[in-house]
């Protein structure tokens, strides 16, 4: 979701501010590295702006939209092995424009896009949380994302992390990533059409014309392959969720944190709902969420079509504060439900990376049953102000 965008950009903003840049030295020899302290450029203009209906056209829109200055490809899922251990898994590769133009230079060092990745996985049955964070600039090969107006295959990589498509409409994508004591290598099958969010794919986050993103889901992705977590290897199955989005936007002003959930049922259905908190203990009204029907139809929720309640906390060792860790959910209308939300461990908490959140596999039960992933932001320190 955008606000993603927030976290994507403060990291990204560390490695521009303390990080190593490639330099071209003046005698023409062996490129330099040093480091160079700089602000992260934060201007949007000269770039689009979320605020028309987006022409949709897939596989093409899973590709880049360097036009636009942040970007993200984001994907989720509880797994199990055939016995029933469950493992949850986080993969997402950011990218942040830091010119709207290509740069002027032969070097292929040089480059307008900033790339972050982030990669975690949640052993279940042993209560550990893995998570590992990737930075790179876009030149010399080493991140990229498969531009959308170009017909090759779709392709996000940082270094050897990548998702890449394994057939030519992308229906079926492969995951890629390992880390020094966990890894990932999934096949994930497309059974449903994108989800286009907000109105028709546009999401607004606040009131302001333009504060929104071109926003899809594919809510159900028939997942396969192996996870390894220490020196075991487990062959895995189950569903997963992927989010794309783009825009060049952030939250609006008041914006404390938000709390999002992508949860998939075993009705065949999925939900998309989340609510942006803001400092005065109010919720922005603009953003709501998106109900998917086994057939692949969709019903677009407005910020009052749905209750969350939290029911439960955990106290972080990490940063002693509370977070809600259960909630009370009630789709309203003539086909609501009602259901309950856990964690299925309590800590899964990213820490360390300069900016504290918790982003975890969860169970759903009630009137629907099911797994998938919450994220939550702003209860250690303020969104605002990231960038």
């Amino acid at each position: 979701m955008n606000w993603r965008i927030v976290i994507a950009l403060f990291l990204i903003g560390l490695v521009l501010i303390f990080g190593i840049s490639l330099i071209e030295p003046l005698n023409g020899s062996a490129l330099e590295a040093r480091t160079q302290f700089e602000a992260p450029p934060t201007d949007p203009s000269g770039y689009a702006r979320a605020i028309e209906p987006w022409d949709w056209q897939f596989p093409r829109d899973h590709g880049a939209h360097p036009q636009f200055q942040t970007e993200w490809w984001y994907y989720t899922g509880v797994l199990a092995t055939d016995y029933g251990r469950r493992f949850g898994f986080q993969f997402t590769i950011f990218r942040r424009a830091i010119s709207p133009l290509e740069p002027a230079s032969d070097s292929e060092f040089r480059t307008r896009d900033i790339y972050m990745a982030h990669f975690t996985i949640s052993d279940i049955a042993a209560g550990r949380f893995y998570h590992d964070v990737r930075y790179s600039r876009g030149g010399a090969g080493l991140a990229g994302a498969t531009p959308r107006n170009q017909m090759a295959r779709y392709r996000v990589w940082l270094e050897d992390w990548q998702v890449v498509a394994e057939n030519d409409d992308a229906t079926r994508q492969r995951i890629l990533a390992a880390s020094d004591d966990f890894a990932l290598d999934l096949t994930l099958t497309q059974i449903k059409p994108p989800a286009l969010q907000g109105d028709n794919g546009l999401s607004p986050k606040s009131g302001e014309i333009g504060n929104a993103s071109y926003y899809y889901s594919l809510t159900r992705l028939v997942t396969s392959g192996t996870l390894t977590v220490g020196a075991e290897t487990f062959t895995v199955s189950g569903d997963s969720w992927m989010d794309h989005e783009f825009s060049t936007s952030a939250l609006g002003d008041g914006a404390q944190g938000w709390d999002w959930f992508g949860l998939i049922f075993e009705d065949g259905s999925e939900l998309m709902i989340g609510q942006i908190r803001q400092m005065d203990g109010s919720v922005e009204p603009a953003f709501g969420g998106l109900l998917v029907y086994p057939d692949g139809s969709t019903r677009s929720l407005a910020s009052g079509d749905f209750t969350l309640s939290a029911t439960d906390t955990w106290r972080s060792p990490h940063t002693d504060v509370d977070y809600p860790a259960g909630w009370d959910v009630q789709v309203l209308g003539a086909d609501g439900f009602r259901f309950s939300v856990a964690p299925l461990q309590a800590d899964q908490e990213l820490h360390g990376a300069g900016i504290q959140y918790w982003e975890g596999a969860v169970r759903v039960s009630g009137d629907v049953s099911g797994f998938g992933y919450a994220e939550l932001t702003g209860y250690v320190d303020s969104m605002q102000n990231r960038f």
